[in-house]
């Protein structure tokens, strides 16, 4: 696919925009970026850096929503 790149997300190969940040990535999934954590190959990434983090191919992402309770 031209324009894009294979990433594995949540267990899952997926075709993702080249060149697209991690937050990017997030929002075209409308997944809140301020209310997720991501892992990015193994590695947790801080919140602020969402933006400025490229999503490279190959990169393995796991994306964790907190769901509270008691």
């Amino acid at each position: 696919m031209d324009g894009h790149i294979r990433v594995h997300l949540n267990g899952e190969d997926r075709d993702v925009p080249a060149g697209v940040s991690v937050r990017g990535l997030l929002e075209s999934l409308d997944i809140e970026p301020d209310i997720v954590v991501v892992e990015r190959n193994r590695e947790i990434l801080p919140r602020g850096r969402y933006a400025d983090v490229a999503v490279l191919e190959g990169d393995t992402l796991e994306v964790v929503h907190f769901v509270g309770g008691g």
